[in-house]
């Protein structure tokens, strides 16, 4: 995240300019743009010029400019490149992710506050308050673009919140393209924000005769789902932590995929698919319950561009031996340029306790993400448990608070 000083100094002049014009700022025309090469006496001398404004047009722009500066981030122009073509808005010839802000700001503020929920999407934990649920392949297309849908949706969402039916709401649906950063490919995900209006706060505030007044605010919540028809997955974001969130993926489940078994939280993890570049080991205890381990498909990217899939057939040699057998030491396990983006694997549980043989596969795709569908919770806890034994998943991220210096 950019300093308000750090973003004036990057800013494009003329877009800058455009932007300080729409807000009512006249710079003289004699100011040097590029003042000892736009260091401390440039963002001083722009803000001499500020500070000629009234005092309270003065407090609204320089809080503009630092919600603009708290969006400066390879992250948020990810996200640009990701929305905007959608939208129709080219991003040709701009200047940086600055450039881009201001333009976003200035002729397109719908596109601007989409581009601010898509990099909180886009961070590579899944975001602040986003939770991934897996969903089985039910051979049914989700009902996304059904209009009564989603304001049944929507109306859950008022429920789900324990708000009045009074309360305003807005729902902004949108499309936007996730591109993977490893293979470049290309997926639209279909989007949703919902805007409601929370319940009002009191607050003590300066009022228009300058002394203090009690005034009632009212606030804003916003609820996010992001659904990526093609892998079953919705993405959906909220305050309230996990129990709320299950609520969501519970009524998008009723509206949009009716008939579709309850959807599974999939957790945001860092998947470790190196360790399966050589036959790896599997180590089980006896209490785990396991019969055997095998790896199923694994999927290869190369730097030139090209796409490898190989899947096991058959019982009489691993995908390793297969691959060793076909292709010896051009294998893409052994030849440089090939990096293992995906990888399913059959953990085959014995018949125990009255219960027959099962198999529960996982799925894991770099860079984070990690499927087990249709599994109860204690299947899912176990097999979170053994994918961090063999190395194939980071540990979770410690939760710490962290303060910023800018």
């Amino acid at each position: 995240m950019a300093s308000y000083s750090g973003f004036l100094r990057k800013a494009p002049s003329a877009r800058l300019k455009a932007f300080l014009a729409a807000n009512g700022v006249q710079v003289p025309e004699d100011f040097d743009w590029n003042s000892a090469g736009r260091g401390t006496a440039f963002v001083e001398g722009l803000n001499a010029v500020i500070d000629g404004l009234p005092a309270r047009q003065q407090d609204r722009l320089k809080a503009e400019l630092d919600h603009l500066a708290s969006l400066t981030s390879d992250a948020v122009m990810v996200s640009a490149e990701q929305v905007c073509p959608i939208m129709g808005i080219d991003l040709e010839g701009l200047e940086g992710v600055q450039d881009v802000l201001l333009m976003l700001a200035l002729d397109h503020p719908q596109a601007f506050e989409r581009v601010a929920v898509q990099a909180s999407l886009n961070r590579r934990t899944g975001g602040k308050n986003w939770s991934a649920f897996q969903f089985d392949d039910g051979g049914k297309a989700w009902a996304l673009d059904d209009q009564t849908a989603r304001a049944l949706f929507v109306a859950d969402a008022i429920a789900i919140l324990n708000l009045p039916e009074h309360r305003k709401r807005e729902s902004d649906w949108y499309r936007a393209v996730r591109v993977h950063p490893i293979t470049g490919e290309e997926t639209e995900i279909v989007q949703a924000t919902i805007y409601v209006e929370d319940r009002a706060a009191s607050e003590l505030t300066f009022g228009p005769s300058e002394g203090l007044e009690r005034q009632v605010v009212q606030r804003v919540l916003e609820v996010g789902i992001a659904c990526n028809p093609a892998e079953r997955i919705v993405e959906i974001c909220a305050t309230g932590g996990k129990k709320v969130r299950d609520e969501y993926a519970q009524a998008f489940s009723k509206h949009f995929a009716p008939g579709s078994e309850p959807p599974v939280e999939a957790p945001r993890r860092e998947v470790l698919l190196n360790t399966l570049r050589s036959s790896p080991e599997f180590p089980v205890e006896p209490a785990d319950g396991i019969e055997r381990v095998e790896v199923s498909s694994l999927d290869f990217f190369s730097t030139g561009g090209g796409f490898a899939r190989f899947e096991k057939r058959g019982d009489d040699e691993t995908i390793y031996q297969f691959l060793d057998r076909r292709f010896g030491h051009v294998s893409p396990l052994n030849a440089g340029g090939w990096q293992v983006v995906s990888a399913t694997l059959r953990i085959v549980m014995a018949a125990q306790g009255g219960k027959r043989r099962r198999t529960l596969t996982v799925t894991l795709r770099s860079p984070n993400i990690t499927t087990i569908p249709n599994k109860t919770e204690a299947d899912r806890q176990l097999v979170l448990n053994l994918l961090e034994r063999w190395n194939l998943i980071a540990p979770p991220a410690p939760e710490i608070d962290v303060i910023e210096d800018d």
